[in-house]
């Protein structure tokens, strides 16, 4: 989890943008280099094959072009064979923890970010937590 330093108190996963001309798998690439140091290209990172529209919070509206509301995040999954040590970027987080899946979800700002958490937990088997219906 990152701690945003536009945000003190604000976590999340890694996040970012399509730069022109890139795919979603390439953003993923270049944005875990980025805001942790890590190459995700040394390690399985996997298209999750969902999407997550979302309002934009009123705070981060002026990235965008005017009259954009709605935002779409491609959800990805990286995974390491142990916690690794993370350079942060600077200017962007000022924080990182490595925690369990339900402390991370629970941490995250964002409720697309928790959720994308939560049920990449339920699709790994992690969350043995029955469900409402069982």
């Amino acid at each position: 989890m990152l701690e945003r330093a536009d945000h003190p108190g604000w976590w999340q996963s890694v996040t970012g943008s399509l730069q022109p001309g890139e795919t979603p798998a390439q953003a993923a690439v270049r944005e875990v280099s980025e805001e942790t140091g890590l190459d995700a290209t040394a390690f399985t990172l996997e298209d999750c094959g969902y999407t997550n529209t979302y309002a934009i919070y009123d705070c981060f509206r002026h990235r965008y072009a005017p009259g954009t509301t709605h935002n779409t995040e491609h959800v990805f999954a990286l995974e390491l064979p142990l916690p690794m040590p993370v350079r942060l970027a600077q200017r962007e987080h000022l924080a990182w923890r490595w925690l369990p899946w339900d402390e991370a979800a629970a941490l995250c700002f964002s409720p697309s970010n928790a959720e994308a958490i939560r049920r990449l937990a339920r699709e790994r088997g992690w969350d043995t937590t029955p469900s409402v219906a069982e």
